[in-house]
């Protein structure tokens, strides 16, 4: 004889709900309505997105291109469920913004680019999952940084991507035209 048990219903929030959140929920993510913890940065970690973030800044900023966002802005790229992610530096073209500006809360909006910063202990799985997400949300560029081997993959679109080296150096291509870094300045101890 079998015995069947009722699986627990899972309660799912929306973008909404976790921005209520004590916190807006900590330093989490929300997957398909799941909240996803999230651990603190290594430092290494820190000091390459935050690198990443002033070159990418000061260029927008220099040029009047849009804005850039710092880790842990929540944008909305999924709903109903809803999945709100927090990269580790993106960037919104100027025509975007509404003339009001960013709305309150988490912006249901695909950045035009995103940057991830891998961690030691990244699943690829998860990281792999996150660049699907963002491509397919309409994010036109998606850099994943690898700190440990010094290189950037630079994803247009699941189908294309290209890993620079610590000699190469990354553009914005047609998204942020004229922006460029050499990899070695942004790696330097």
């Amino acid at each position: 004889m079998v015995t069947m048990t009722k699986s627990p219903t899972k309660t799912l929030l929306s973008a909404a709900d976790l921005y209520e959140l004590p916190d807006h929920g900590g330093r989490t993510e929300l997957v398909k309505g799941e909240v996803m913890p999230m651990s603190p940065a290594s430092t290494q970690h820190g000091k390459i997105a935050s690198r990443l973030d002033r070159y990418v800044g000061n260029f927008v900023e220099e040029n009047n291109l849009g804005e850039v966002y710092a880790a842990e802005t929540g944008f909305t790229i999924e709903e109903d469920p809803d999945t709100v992610r927090a990269p580790d530096v993106s960037f919104v073209a100027r025509s975007r913004i509404p003339p009001e500006g960013e709305p309150p809360g988490f912006w249901a909006i695909a950045p035009d680019i995103v940057a991830e910063v891998l961690s030691p202990f990244d699943v690829a799985s998860k990281v792999q999952q996150k660049i699907t997400e963002y491509l397919q949300a309409g994010v036109r560029l998606v850099w994943l940084v690898d700190p440990e081997t010094q290189t950037i993959t630079v994803y247009k679109s699941l189908a294309e991507a290209h890993i620079l080296l610590r000699e190469d150096v990354l553009t914005g291509e047609d998204v942020l035209p004229g922006f460029t870094l050499p990899l070695a300045k942004l790696f330097r101890r």
